[in-house]
């Protein structure tokens, strides 16, 4: 093994971080119909994420978001807008991956596909760019030939990726490589030596094929989060449970079992069609000192929140309404992706 490779790795979401990029949703997004609902949602998470660190924005119109974010009050010098052309909001799957070399941080561009051709993605691969040519980061950005969101894939910071067969061996989006050479290539970009793959699980109106970070959550002190589904009736229920099997056999690198943390099940909740929405509390975001935990108006919200709070002792647990969110198939992890310490000017 080469000596870079054994420094390079994939940091924990729960490690320093400088800041976390959003994408404002606009009146040319899929989010039209929704924009009046949906808005206030970013300006909660943003004004939630600048409370901690340094909220990124790429927006097509400043002004516009500069006017949202006011009318809850002063914009903080910690909130940063980027005038950029985007299609969609979904940050965690276009956004920059940042590995460590030792010390140094570098941001990974991967190719984002719209999860497998399914949506338009053209402008949303060049935020990256945009970004870095408006200096807002400080570290190189590498562009890597290979299909992959964020979304898929969950790093301990100490070399195991947790990840989902549905996702990431999907012929959708690197069909010329077998799981040996996915990870093979995963190994030499993040420096990660274990993989648990999960087979099981899911969530009705996903467009993802089972994004990991809507199921499961790697936590500190070996901890996985998980959704869990105990009404035998719903369609998630044989599913989740086969995942839960797979978690429980587990292991982490010392050999031992993780620590297993249940999440609650929310009640069904449909679009206008009588379709399912995807709605998960698995969908979290980490940030200093605290965990963003998205609430969608039920019974289970203050379940869920003491749920996450046992995973992240010592954190403030932070509830955000994200019931706008779902009506796109995300929640507020899907919208934001974290930029760890030393990545931004």
């Amino acid at each position: 093994m080469q000596e870079n490779e054994v420094k390079r790795r994939l940091p924990a979401e729960w490690e320093p971080q400088d800041g976390v990029l959003v994408a404002w949703p606009h009146e040319n997004s899929d989010w039209q119909p929704y924009l009046d609902q949906v808005e206030p949602v970013f300006v909660d998470i943003v004004h939630q994420i600048s409370r901690f660190e340094t909220a990124i924005i790429a927006a097509p119109d400043p002004d516009r978001v500069r006017e949202m974010l006011a009318a809850k009050g002063n914009v903080p010098e910690t909130v940063r807008i980027y005038e950029i052309d985007t299609n969609d909001t979904w940050a965690r799957d276009f956004g920059p991956i940042t590995v460590v070399d030792g010390q140094a941080p570098t941001l990974l561009n991967f190719g984002f596909n719209g999860w497998g051709l399914k949506f338009a993605s053209d402008l949303d691969n060049r935020i990256n760019r945009r970004l870095q040519g408006l200096s807002a980061f400080r570290v190189p950005l590498q562009t890597v030939g290979l299909i992959l969101e964020g979304g898929s894939i969950e790093s301990d910071g100490a070399g195991t990726i947790l990840t989902t067969e549905e996702c990431l061996l999907n012929e959708n989006r690197n069909p010329h490589l077998t799981r040996e050479e996915l990870e093979a290539e995963l190994h030499a970009l993040f420096g990660s030596d274990r993989f648990l793959w999960l087979s099981n699980g899911y969530l009705a109106g996903d467009d993802t094929d089972s994004h990991v970070d809507t199921l499961a959550r790697l936590c500190p002190e070996d901890t996985i989060a998980y959704v869990t589904c105990d009404d035998r009736e719903d369609e998630h229920y044989h599913a989740l449970k086969a995942m839960e099997l797979e978690i429980a056999a587990f292991r982490t690198a010392a050999g031992k079992p993780y620590r297993m943390v249940g999440l609650p099940w929310p009640a069904p909740r449909l679009d206008e069609d009588g379709n399912r929405l995807p709605a998960t509390y698995a969908n979290f975001l980490i940030v200093n000192g605290a965990v963003l935990v998205p609430t969608y108006q039920d019974a289970n919200d203050a379940a869920a929140l003491e749920a996450v709070g046992t995973a992240f002792p010592g954190r403030e647990i932070v509830g955000v309404d994200c019931l706008p969110l779902i009506l796109q198939h995300g929640s507020l992890h899907c919208v934001t992706m974290q930029l760890p310490k030393g990545t931004l000017k």
